[in-house]
């Protein structure tokens, strides 16, 4: 059942006074459990799924057989099936939110409310959970089949869900009203350089400059804010690495897609386990891809010491690396990385500076616009300054907004066109 049609059944399902006029999934799971024990259905979906289920519709149909269902509509008496099936066998209350390939990241805020972000714009989804114990039978069937827990002395969690999805989980005391539940989905397919053309997001100019920066094995850095198309953008510079090259990723938690590309390795952190033992970093996950004979090290996100890794992973010999940070220009992106650097080793500035404007060749900037939309806003070169020992950026490209055209700025457009030429013997070179 599709969530217009679920939203339109539990407008109908209420009375004059607006009262719902439908019982509740929980009063038909328990009408249900009468015929077929809570027991007996747990046993049944461990040991076969399919029998399972045509069980708990068997039981169904009897419930709605009785008198006093007799006055629930057709359609109503298919809402209670499909909502308790997707309690059982789902993932509740989201599980039409998870087939929805427009909706990309849902919110469930405690029994405050259930939000939805579409094309970049949140929604108040027309149902929600009133209770928290289903919140909680959510996340334990989530993190269940990972062998992870969440409670009180561990109430922060991140977790994937089978199809790739990323899931975060806050839990009292930390969330001051219950249950916070945030999940991040991801396209069936990965957008290219291309398919951000064809949205706007990117000028078909800066994308071929981009294509042949990524193809000359340019290291780059893509910044912005939470939300604004990092992982996005990172995905469709990835596209363009050719295929005759081994890619190594690592990550915090997967969410790089390769579906063309031969030769993709992925690493992926680990939490320390129940024991307190087990943690595997980012900055151990580098450091071990520098051994794997990478041809390309893709850093899903720069958060913390491993930066230092990544830094000296680009000075030697691990050209074209690509990786994403949180920056809200590309100057602050300075300051940030070595911020990072300096949680791993106390450095000068200076030297950490200059570490960056050797290693990272263009920082690319991302922004969301008010209404949702996401573009490529700057393009910069880092250079270092030998006279005052500081690293500066010079901008390439700049798009203040969604709505107005890119330009090249005054004196880099000719910049731009020597690192394209460059771009292009390279990649000659490469071939």
């Amino acid at each position: 059942m599709s969530l217009l049609e679920r939203s339109r059944a539990c407008e109908r399902g209420r009375g004059p006074d607006g009262v719902s006029t439908v019982p509740s999934t929980a009063d038909f799971r328990s009408e249900v459990e009468r015929v077929l024990s809570a027991e007996r259905m747990i046993a049944l979906v461990t040991q076969d799924p399919v029998r399972a289920r045509a069980e708990v519709k068997s039981a169904c149909r009897q419930v709605f057989s009785e008198l006093k269902w007799a006055q629930i509509e057709a359609e109503d008496r298919i809402l209670l099936e499909n909502s308790l099936l997707d309690q059982i066998f789902g993932f509740g209350l989201i599980e039409g939110y998870l087939s929805d390939s427009s909706v990309t990241e849902i919110m469930i805020n405690g029994t405050d409310g259930l939000f939805y972000e579409r094309e970049g714009m949140l929604f108040a989804a027309p149902i929600h959970y009133s209770d928290e114990a289903d919140i909680r039978a959510l996340i334990d069937r989530v993190l269940g089949p990972l062998g992870r827990r969440v409670d009180e002395s561990s109430p922060l969690v991140d977790a994937r869900l089978p199809q790739g999805y990323r899931v975060n989980v806050a839990m009292p005391p930390v969330a001051l009203r219950g249950p916070l539940v945030t999940v991040r989905k991801f396209p069936e397919r990965v957008m290219t350089l291309a398919d951000m053309g064809e949205r706007g997001s990117v000028d078909a100019d800066l994308a071929e400059f981009l294509r042949k920066a990524v193809g000359a094995k340019k290291s780059i850095a893509v910044t912005g804010g939470t939300g604004s198309g990092k992982t996005t953008l990172l995905n469709a510079l990835s596209c363009c690495i050719s295929p005759r090259e081994r890619i190594v990723t690592v990550e915090d938690s997967a969410e790089l897609r390769f579906f063309n590309h031969p030769h993709v390795v992925g690493l992926e952190a680990r939490p320390r386990n129940t024991e307190g033992t087990g943690l595997v970093t980012i900055r151990d996950l580098v450091a071990n891809a520098l051994r794997m004979r990478p041809d390309r090290i893709i850093v899903g996100e720069c958060r913390g010491s491993e930066a230092l890794d990544m830094l000296q992973a680009m000075n030697t010999g691990h050209e074209g690396s690509l990786t994403t940070l949180h920056a809200n220009s590309p100057e602050d992106s300075i300051s940030r990385l070595t911020m990072m650097v300096r949680f791993g080793i106390d450095l000068p500035v200076d030297v950490i500076e200059s570490s960056i404007a050797t290693a990272l060749d263009l920082i690319v900037h991302v922004k969301r616009s008010s209404d949702g939309r996401r573009f490529v806003s700057d393009v910069a070169a880092l250079t270092f300054d030998l006279s005052d020992r500081r690293c500066f950026v010079k901008r390439l490209y700049n798009r203040s907004s969604f709505s107005q055209t890119g330009t090249w700025s005054a004196g880099a457009a000719g910049a731009a066109g020597r690192r394209e030429s460059e771009c292009d013997s390279m990649k000659g070179e490469s071939l």
